[in-house]
This record gives C-alpha cells, structure tokens and sequence, in this order.
C-alpha cells in the first residue's frame, strides 16, 4: 500500500461515525412518553415499570378495548419483546374509532418501549410495530357521491 492510499482510507475511516450507546429517555417520575398514530387516532403513551396495568383516557383498558382482538394487538410489542406485565401504562386517545386507536396506542408503546430499552428498537423495527400505518380515509371529491363513486347514471 502506497502513502497516498493509506492516507486515503485513514481519512475515510476518520469520517464514519462510531455507533452511540443511546441513552433512555426516562422523565423525574420514571416515565417514558410517545406519541402512536393510526387513521385519525392520535394516542399519547406513558409506561414505567409497574405489573402490567393499562389505564385508557381514566378507565381500565379491559374496559376501554373490551373486544378480545383490540387487547391481544396492545399486547402484541411486549410479546415480541418478552416484556409482558413489566410495565404499567397510562394513555389518552383522542380520534377515530376503537380499532384505530388500538392502533395508535400500540404504536405509542412501541415507540416508548424502543426509548426506554434502546436495544429493543431492532426487534420492534423487524416486526414493523414502529412504522406509522399511514393509510387514512380517502377524501370526498366535488362531483361525486363518495370519494369514488358516481352518482347514478340516467340515460333519460
């Protein structure tokens, strides 16, 4: 290896950036706090290590998502990464109906679990739990009855 190629690659090894050790991101109460989105859902997300509770806009979450499905998808980030019953959660939701905001509180946990346990953030990114679900109601459109469809055609 010549001088020059050696001072190439040392300068290219001086401009990759080492990995950081992320820090959690933990409140004075000993929180974590995300935000989760689905269609029009917006949840706000707290946990902090507790037994497993889930408080929903003041209510107990059994009774908030009482569909057995609605629970099973809150579930589904401490699942997958083997934190069931660790964490107490606290979360207000505000928008669309009770699917989508299950949606978005799981997507807050998600995203709270990934801040407070940085080494979680690869196992819930594989599992697609921190992408946004984007898909949204299509708007209505002038000239038409719904967002797509026609009015009825008279041929007379």
């Amino acid at each position: 290896m010549t001088d020059e190629t050696a001072q190439v690659s040392n300068s290219l090894a001086d401009e990759i950036p080492t990995p950081v050790s992320q820090e959690p991101l933990i409140d004075d109460l000993g929180r974590t706090y995300a935000t989760g989105k689905r269609k029009d859902a917006v949840a706000r997300v707290w946990i902090k290590p507790g037994t497993g509770a889930l408080t929903v806009n003041g209510r107990e979450g059994g009774v908030y998502f009482a569909r057995p499905v609605l629970r099973m998808v809150l579930s589904q980030p401490f699942q997958i990464t083997e934190r069931l019953g660790q964490y107490d959660i606290v979360c207000t939701v505000a928008g669309g109906g009770l699917s989508g905001q299950a949606g978005a509180v799981r997507h807050g946990l998600s995203k709270a679990l990934s801040l407070r346990e940085p080494g979680l953030r690869s196992v819930l990114k594989k599992a697609g739990m921190l992408t946004r679900d984007s898909r949204v109601v299509e708007r209505k459109k002038y000239g038409r009855a719904k967002a797509r469809r026609s009015f009825q055609f008279s041929k007379r």
